[in-house]
This record gives structure tokens, C-alpha cells and sequence, in this order.
């Protein structure tokens, strides 16, 4: 009785704008539908036939620009059907019902309700938001960096972008809160609201979500889809793709907090090269601009003392094919070398009384650049564009959530609490429009902690801050990792060997987590010197491990280069999730111990200290152990013994596996030489798979068709295997004239009877050492029941057809 006469009470003393709406009438204006209510109009934008706009637009309620859209003025044509009890507004795919009374919406596909509005919009004097009703066994991922489980419902999750030093088993909020969920009933909610606020998933009420902020754009944007997949083209297609990463991005990268001096930064970058370890980038933290950490943030100018030749640091790496980043941040101390400049040209945000804010932190008293005010972008950008001259290879842009941001901070186009999510997005939106700008041909490379939805338009990669160095930090990562590739941001990965506290060295944790590093999207060393984060100071028994491991990254490089294409072109996470392959089970979405890296590898890391044995879920169907080729059925759990020298990994049958020859620099590998692993199983009677390929740095390579793009496949019958490639694409400069592809079909039993390429028969081959010189010819080892195929792909070759009769 008591708590039903508090509701009562409640709902007395509520506003009528959360009470409900009266309809008034609708307008349809250039593909938009307007429906008028009592309280305000709500703008229902198909942006395609699977996602919608909707806005509420209340008279005298200030309302902000969309972040999270990647072209405001997309539009489709939906059909409208109206009556008088209700508007259905809908594509082939999408209805959208509206009923006039009780005012209610509904989004529905093939018939079943997806989604619809509890009471709907509100609008109050501090807090603005909608509100959904939540179906009884639906499950909720998302709302960016938590560590919480992967169904988030029955949480309040806090949407502010903030920092969070050594976390590990739990995490509430971090440094990039992401203001959508996906569900299980396969559909992705956006809130497009840059301002603070929450995400309630049935915490406060177990059937309601509720969307609020205190401030900004009271709008989401709603995407469905018949499946998973699809449904990561489609919300990517709203919020932007990914644009190509330089391909020396996916290679392996030195950086610590921090190189002190040119000469600790020059002497790490020849130890990797004298103790044969891959190197392709090295990443200088606070120290190149100030010999201390406080007092010199913003000063973007080289320590003389201490870095007195930066410029030609950057040009002898080049010549080696390293690339050089710096740090950069927001924040302009007032005894910073660029301090006097910034308050003279007013390019930083403002207190309530118009003058310069300055804000007290960690690394001393000074201002924030204001990235909402075009003039600051310019003044900003010009000092970026002087360390590109200089050679700099991309930008680490570090604080962004940002890290001290307070409620009177003024910007050009609201307060601190209304834009603060979308400081992060802004700043790299500036970097990358003025880069494409400046660089038409070049991609850029953009290293940032915070963001917001639809980031990952302006190339950003997202990392997961200061993580502790600890089992517990480690184990973190997966489900950071999963939920952030579910909402666009696919390249989200981890400071390796881990960042903060774990003053200690822990070398099975280090091992650990450099081994997983491999099947994470960026292999990122990074973390405080009191153990140091490079590989290259451990023990040699730690050293041969990582070495081995970080090779393998470098061989696996042609697989990993088309996960970037299929993510650039599709939306598809390169991390993905168990219930992306097991969707009917609606458990699979809980489960976070393993991951697909891609479509063909299942990793399972190890993320506890000491184990003999560990246990395993292998999805569906039969898998190929990647390190001995041994076979086992999925879809049940198993224990597996555990090494220090492997992690599991697992290869699903009947997939293709492009690799490289051993290379330690991605600048070694053009392409001249193709390994494609093939993972024969009677129960695959078809497969296919691709190998993309570029000059991997032409920003336009996807627009134009820059590109050779291999497509696989498979038939198995019953005595013949055949496998086919097919080329298209343009081509690419520095393309080599002739490929040789050495085809490697795991699980033969026995010597074949015949090999034919394209018709003609093929010898075989003296031994395994033939192949790499050979233009044609099989050999078989019987021991590993591999036969391997040689093949010769002139850029004048449309097609290879191999047939095996076994």
C-alpha cells in the first residue's frame, strides 16, 4: 500500500510532459514525418530503409547538432499510411506505428515489436531524455568502456566520459562512455546526446529504459537488422565506417611513460633492431616537450636539453622504416611554452564572466583548448601541421575525455556538462578533416582514449586507458574490447603487459598479455617504467616467447590487413563475439572468456596466473588447434592443458588463412609471397574467405579500387577438393607484376592421386624446400598431413582453379 500510494504521489507532482502527449496532427516534409503533440513535435528522419532519426523539438529548448550521424541531410523515402487511431510509417524492411491515443511508438520488422516508447520523450528544466519499455527476456550490451558482464541490463550506467586510474575486475564507468545499447532483439539505440548524463537499463525501473541528460539534443537514432552482421553494416552506415588504417598500424609499436631523452628513445628502437624483434613504430610520451611532468603540457615544442635533435631522430627512423608519434593533449599550463599565445589568440574556453578558464589538475594550473571554436581548431591544427612536417607519423591524443572538465568551462557552442562526451569526437573530427585537407593522399593515424558514438568515421583508435598491470586488468580486456567493436569502434585495445601500479615484474602476466596482444587490433606496448613495458629489457626465456609471438603478428599480417578491409567496408568488429555465430542462444551474449578474431581463429586467453589446465568453449562445429592441427568438435566445454610458451587458439573449419613470409617491419611485406592456409574438413562441403590488399598508405584505396582483392573459396566432394580465387580491383601502385601463392590444405590423409591448376596437371615437388622457388608443383608431408601447392598470379590473372582428387 505504501508504495503505491508514493507512485501516486510521484506521478501527481510530475510535469505533463512525462506524463504523456496529446496528438495534434502530422506533416510529412521531404521524407521526414512530423508529429505534433501538446508538448512539442516529434521528427521521425529514415536515414535507411533499417534506421530512423527521431527527434523531439520543444519550443524555446536550446538543441545541438548531431555528433553521432555521419551525414545530417541522409535521407530515404519511407511509405505513410494514416486512419484515425494511428500513422504507420514504414520501408520494406521498417514500420514504425504511432498510436494517437494513447500517444504511443513502436518500431517493428517481419511483424514483431522491437522496441517502443514507455511514456516516450521528456523534457524537463535539468534533464531531458526518452523513455522505452524493455521485454521480459531481452538482454542490453553496450554503453561503451565497463567492466560489468556483457548484459548490461539491470545497470545505471553514468554517460561521462572519464578517467579512472588502475582499474581491473570492475569497472562502473571509463574513458569512453558510449550512449547506445544493442539488443537481443537486434536492434542498436543511439541517444544522440553529447551531454552528461545516464543510461538506466531497468535499474530503476526492470521494464524501462530510460535515456537523460541534463542538458543537449533530446534525439536517437534507432537501427535494425535481420541479423548481427547486418546489423553492424547498418549502424555503421548511419555513423560512418572506419577508414582504412595505414597498414603499418597493425604492426608492432614501442612506448612507454616515458623515454626521457633522444638518446633512451634511439637506443630502444636498435635494441628491438639488434635483438630481432619486430618494430614498427615507437610512441614518445610527455617528456619530448619538458623535462618534467608538471608545468610544461602544451608546449609542443621539443625539450632541446634533453631531445636536442627531435627533427632528425624522426628522419633516421624513417630511414629505417620506423615511424615516429608523439603525445598531445588539450591542456595549456601557464608557464607552458604556448601559453601566452593561446590566452592572446583566445582559443581557450571561457569562465562565466568571458575570460580565460583555468583549471587546477595533476599536471598544473592552465586552460583547455576550446575544439568546439573553429578559430582554436585552426590555431590547434597549425601546431600539429608543423610535427607533420617535421615527419611525425600520426597523433596520440591523450586526456580527451577530457580529463578536467568543470561544469562553468564555457565553450563556443554550450557548457562543459552539455558537450562534454563529444570533446574527444571533436577533436579528432578537427585532426582528420584538416589532415584530408591538408594530406588528400595520406591516411592518418589517431590515438585517442575518448570519444563518441560514430568516432569512428575520423579513424580513431580507441585504447583502454591506465589499466592496472594485473590478472585482474587483464582479464578486463575481452569484454572491453566486444562491447566496443559492437558500437562502430572496432580498433579498441589495451596498453600491453598493462599500465598502472604492478610495480613488481610478473613475467607469466607480462607473457600473458603480450600473447594476446597478437589477436587484439593494435600490439601496443605501453605502461610505466618501473617495469619496463618493451620486450627487448626481459630475460631471454620472456624475450623468445614474445619474439615468437610478435612474429607470428607479423606473418599473420595479410589476414589482420583484411579484417581492416572487411571492417572499413562492412562495419564487422575484428574482435566479435560468441553469439555473432550462435544467435539462437540467447546465453551466448553473456560470454566474454573467448572471442573471433575474424571469422576463422576463436582465441581463448589466459588471463589467470599458474594454471595446468584450463577451460575451454569451443562454438559450434569442428576447430583445428592453430598450433598442432589437432581437430575437435564444438559447441560443449572441454579442459585443455596449459603451457607457458602458447595461449589457445583455434582455427574453425573451413577457413582460409592468408599469411606472409617472416618479416620485421611492415614495410618488408608488398605481397610477393602468399601462404593461404586452408582448413579442410569432410563436415565443409563449401567455404569461402579473401585476402585484401594495398599499397597500404593511399587514403582514396577503397573509393578509387586502389586494391587487389583475392575472394576464396571451397567445394569438397566426395574425392575431389577444389579451391578458387578470383581477383578484382584496379590494381594498386607498387604492385608486384607476379605473386607466388603457396597453398597450404591442412587435414590430407594421404598423397593425393592428382593436383591440376587451371586444367593442366602439376608435378610433385622434390621436398619442402622446393616450394619457395617453384612456379608450380604439390608437395606433401605426411607427417603434418599438409599438402602444399605452388601457384604463380600474374596481375593479368582473373582466376586459379585447383583441383585435388584424393
Amino acid at each position: 500500500m505504501w508504495r503505491q500510494f508514493i507512485a501516486l504521489c510521484i506521478v501527481a507532482v510530475l510535469p505533463t510532459s512525462v506524463l504523456g502527449k496529446t496528438f495534434l496532427g502530422h506533416e510529412l516534409q521531404q521524407h521526414t514525418l512530423i508529429v505534433k503533440t501538446d508538448e512539442g513535435d516529434l521528427h521521425f528522419r529514415p536515414i535507411n530503409p533499417e534506421s530512423v532519426e527521431v527527434s523531439f523539438n520543444k519550443p524555446n529548448v536550446k538543441q545541438l547538432d548531431s555528433f553521432a550521424l555521419a551525414d545530417s541531410n541522409t535521407s530515404v523515402p519511407f511509405a505513410l499510411q494514416a486512419n484515425s487511431e494511428t500513422l504507420i510509417f514504414s520501408s520494406k524492411e521498417l514500420q514504425i506505428v504511432i498510436k494517437k491515443q494513447p500517444f504511443s511508438v513502436a518500431f517493428k520488422k517481419n511483424g514483431k515489436t522491437l522496441l517502443e516508447h514507455e511514456s516516450g520523450f521528456f523534457s524537463l528544466d535539468s534533464m531531458r531524455g526518452v523513455r522505452f519499455k524493455l521485454q521480459e527476456q531481452e538482454k542490453l550490451l553496450g554503453g561503451g568502456q565497463r567492466v560489468l558482464g556483457m548484459d548490461r541490463r539491470g545497470q545505471r550506467l553514468k554517460l561521462y566520459n572519464q578517467t579512472f586510474w588502475g582499474y581491473s575486475y570492475e569497472a562502473k564507468a571509463l574513458y569512453y562512455s558510449l550512449p547506445g545499447v544493442l539488443s537481443s532483439n537486434k536492434y542498436i539505440l543511439v541517444f544522440d546526446n553529447s551531454a552528461k548524463g545516464y543510461l538506466d537499463l531497468g535499474k530503476s525501473d526492470k521494464d524501462v529504459m530510460q535515456l537523460e541528460a541534463v542538458a543537449g539534443r533530446n534525439a536517437y537514432i534507432f537501427v535494425a537488422a535481420d541479423d548481427y552482421p547486418e546489423l553492424m553494416d547498418n549502424y555503421t552506415k548511419v555513423t560512418g565506417k572506419q577508414p582504412l588504417p595505414p597498414r603499418w598500424a597493425l604492426g608492432s609499436f614501442a612506448s612507454r611513460f616515458g623515454y626521457h631523452s633522444e638518446e633512451e628513445v634511439r637506443n630502444v628502437v636498435k635494441l628491438y633492431q639488434q635483438q630481432d624483434i619486430p618494430l614498427d613504430a615507437v610512441i614518445i610520451d610527455i617528456y619530448w616537450f619538458g623535462k618534467d611532468v608538471r608545468g610544461h603540457m602544451g608546449s609542443l615544442d621539443w625539450e632541446r636539453e634533453t631531445f636536442p635533435t627531435g627533427e632528425k631522430m624522426i628522419q633516421d627512423f624513417k630511414a629505417d622504416n620506423i615511424k615516429t608519434l608523439l603525445v598531445t593533449e588539450p591542456y595549456f599550463i601557464n608557464t607552458s611554452k604556448q601559453w601566452q599565445s593561446a590566452v592572446e589568440e583566445g582559443v581557450l574556453a571561457k569562465n562565466l564572466a568571458g575570460d580565460t578558464r583555468k583549471i587546477d589538475m595533476f599536471f598544473g594550473l592552465g586552460g583547455l583548448i576550446d575544439i568546439f571554436d573553429p578559430k582554436a581548431q585552426d590555431w590547434f591544427w597549425n601546431h600539429y601541421d608543423r610535427l607533420f612536417k617535421q615527419g611525425v607519423a600520426g597523433v596520440w591524443g591523450d586526456l580527451g575525455e577530457p580529463e578536467a572538465h568543470p561544469s562553468d568551462v564555457i565553450h563556443a557552442i554550450g557548457s562543459a556538462d552539455e558537450v562534454h562526451n563529444a570533446f574527444g569526437h571533436t577533436w579528432a573530427g578537427m585532426l582528420y578533416n584538416k589532415h584530408l585537407q591538408h594530406y588528400p593522399d595520406d591516411r592518418l593515424f589517431i590515438l585517442m582514449r575518448a570519444g563518441f558514438a560514430g568516432s569512428q568515421r575520423y579513424g580513431m583508435l580507441p585504447w583502454t586507458g591506465d589499466v592496472e598491470r594485473s590478472w585482474g586488468g587483464l582479464s578486463a580486456q575481452v569484454e572491453l574490447s566486444l562491447q566496443m567493436g559492437l558500437l562502430g569502434l572496432a580498433y579498441n585495445h589495451s596498453d600491453l603487459g598493462g599500465f598502472a601500479r604492478g610495480d613488481e615484474l610478473d613475467t607469466e602476466l607480462y607473457i600473458r598479455w603480450l600473447q594476446y596482444g597478437v589477436f587484439q587490433p593494435i600490439y601496443r606496448v605501453h605502461g610505466l617504467e618501473t617495469v619496463a613495458p618493451e620486450p627487448v629489457f626481459h630475460d631471454e626465456a620472456t624475450k623468445n616467447i614474445v619474439r615468437n609471438y610478435i612474429k607470428l603478428r607479423y606473418q599473420l599480417l595479410p589476414y589482420i590487413y583484411t579484417l581492416s578491409y572487411e571492417n572499413s567496408t562492412s562495419g564487422m568488429p575484428m574482435m566479435r563475439p560468441l553469439f555473432f555465430a550462435e544467435p539462437d542462444k540467447l546465453s551466448a551474449m553473456d560470454y566474454k572468456d573467448g572471442y573471433f578474431w575474424g571469422d576463422a581463429f576463436w582465441v581463448n586467453p589466459i588471463d589467470k596466473p599458474n594454471l595446468e589446465t584450463k577451460t575451454e568453449y569451443l562454438p559450434e562445429g569442428y576447430w583445428f588447434n592453430f598450433w598442432d592441427d589437432s581437430i575437435k568438435l564444438g559447441g560443449k566445454q572441454f579442459e585443455s592443458k596449459v603451457t607457458l610458451e602458447q595461449i589457445p587458439v583455434w582455427v574453425k573449419a573451413g577457413s582460409f588463412v592468408p599469411m606472409a613470409p617472416p618479416h620485421n617491419n611492415t614495410e618488408q611485406y608488398h605481397g610477393e609471397q602468399v601462404i593461404v592456409h586452408y582448413y579442410h574438413h569432410d563436415s565443409v562441403s563449401q567455404a569461402q574467405g579473401q585476402l585484401y590488399q594495398d599499397d597500404g598508405k593511399y587514403r582514396n584505396s577503397l573509393q578509387e579500387q586502389r586494391y587487389s582483392l583475392f575472394q576464396f573459396s571451397a567445394q569438397n566432394n566426395k574425392n575431389a577438393l577444389t579451391l578458387e580465387a578470383h581477383k578484382s580491383g584496379n590494381g594498386y601502385q607498387e604492385e608486384p607484376e607476379r605473386r607466388q601463392f603457396i597453398w597450404t590444405i591442412h587435414n590430407i590423409q594421404s598423397q593425393p592421386k592428382a593436383v591440376s591448376i587451371n586444367g593442366e596437371t602439376t608435378q610433385a615437388l622434390a621436398d619442402q624446400k622446393a616450394l619457395s622457388k617453384a612456379t608450380t608443383g604439390f608437395w606433401f608431408d605426411p607427417t603434418s598431413q599438409q599438402l602444399n601447392i605452388v601457384s604463380a598470379w600474374n596481375n593479368s590473372t582473373e582466376t586459379i582453379r585447383i583441383k585435388v582428387i584424393q
